[in-house]
């Protein structure tokens, strides 16, 4: 019986005590600690669910942006190719791998032979590459030269120069209409002081004085043959054609001697020995470097030896049918 008591007593103790509870780790908490570990564990959870829908977010973000470069990178080539077809299209031709073309603003660039844009369109005007070189003029119309860098290795500063180089030296145009000659650095070697000129071959070129007289000079601006032509040609082979004051042309030699008389109504210089010329009844033949009649005067019009290949010439027959002939005369094509 009082073991029966005893146990009675000790429920009611227990019953009137506060509740308590163990928690996952073996530790005994009351409620306000479980209802605060619940919390904490709630908030745990709540925070990872938005880190993770953060983390989902950024690589679906991610992935659109990835999307939309490869997309606007697929346009862009496919619009650059296009661009590049249409440049290739309108282009002049290619030189040296680069070719000039016109934008929208009519402005003067190069591309390459893929079309693709490697010199930009900046330049009022702009040439063919020749060795490595190209002529090009501002928007003030003044001329310069680029290399294929784009970079401006001569300044646009002429009213005009001839678009390449012979021989080291160029002519030029000063905005006194007088002519004179550079180097590829753009250094003025000889002066602006000639009325018209043409390029350096075979070391000299001809030159016009204010007389309107045709002469030549050296590569010092040395005048080595007189100004007494009405008109001249550069040398070929040795020879230079020139007209005197009866309107006839003939040859001269780098001393200014006459080799070959003033008698021809027309004449073109030497090629492979030989140069074409026109009598009075304006028909061509061929003469050899004496003036000796190689070949007779009765084309309508020719063109010089190796025009058609090395040892033939191109000549037109009454008709206006060309030929191609060899050096005996002899009709081959």
């Amino acid at each position: 019986m009082k073991t029966i008591v005893k146990i009675l007593l000790a429920a009611i103790v227990l019953s009137l005590a506060p509740t308590t509870y163990v928690c996952a780790q073996g530790n005994i908490e009351t409620p306000a600690e479980r209802k605060a570990r619940e919390a904490r564990e709630a908030e745990a959870k709540r925070k990872k669910q938005q880190q993770e829908a953060a983390a989902r977010r950024q690589r679906e973000e991610e992935a659109r942006k990835k999307r939309e470069a490869e997309e606007a990178r697929k346009k862009q080539e496919a619009e650059e190719e296009a661009a590049c077809k249409e440049r290739l299209a309108s282009c002049g031709k290619f030189y040296e791998g680069l070719a000039n073309f016109k934008d929208e603003n009519y402005l003067y660039g190069f591309i390459d032979e893929t079309g693709k844009i490697v010199i930009p369109c900046k330049w009022k005007w702009a040439d063919r590459f020749y060795d490595g070189i190209a002529r090009v003029a501002d928007a003030n119309g003044k001329f310069g030269y680029i290399n294929k860098a784009g970079t401006l290795v001569v300044p646009c500063q002429w009213k005009y120069a001839n678009y390449y180089f012979t021989e080291g030296l160029t002519y030029v145009k000063d905005d006194n209409d007088k002519y004179g000659f550079i180097n590829e650095s753009g250094t003025l070697v000889i002066p602006c002081i000639w009325k018209d000129t043409w390029c350096f071959k075979e070391g000299l070129a001809y030159v016009k004085d204010q007389n309107g007289k045709c002469g030549f000079i050296d590569k010092t601006g040395q005048l080595v043959i007189p100004c007494k032509w009405d008109a001249a040609l550069a040398f070929s082979e040795g020879l230079a054609k020139v007209k005197d004051n009866t309107g006839k042309w003939g040859f001269i030699d780098k001393t200014g001697t006459v080799i070959i008389p003033c008698k021809w109504y027309d004449a073109w210089t030497f090629n492979e020995g030989l140069a074409n010329v026109k009598d009075a009844n304006e028909k061509w033949g061929f003469i050899d470097k004496t003036g000796k009649i190689i070949l007779p005067c009765k084309w309508s019009d020719t063109y010089g030896f190796g025009s058609a290949g090395e040892g033939l010439a191109s000549v037109q027959d009454d008709n206006g049918v060309w030929h191609k002939i060899d050096k005996t005369g002899k009709v081959v094509k």
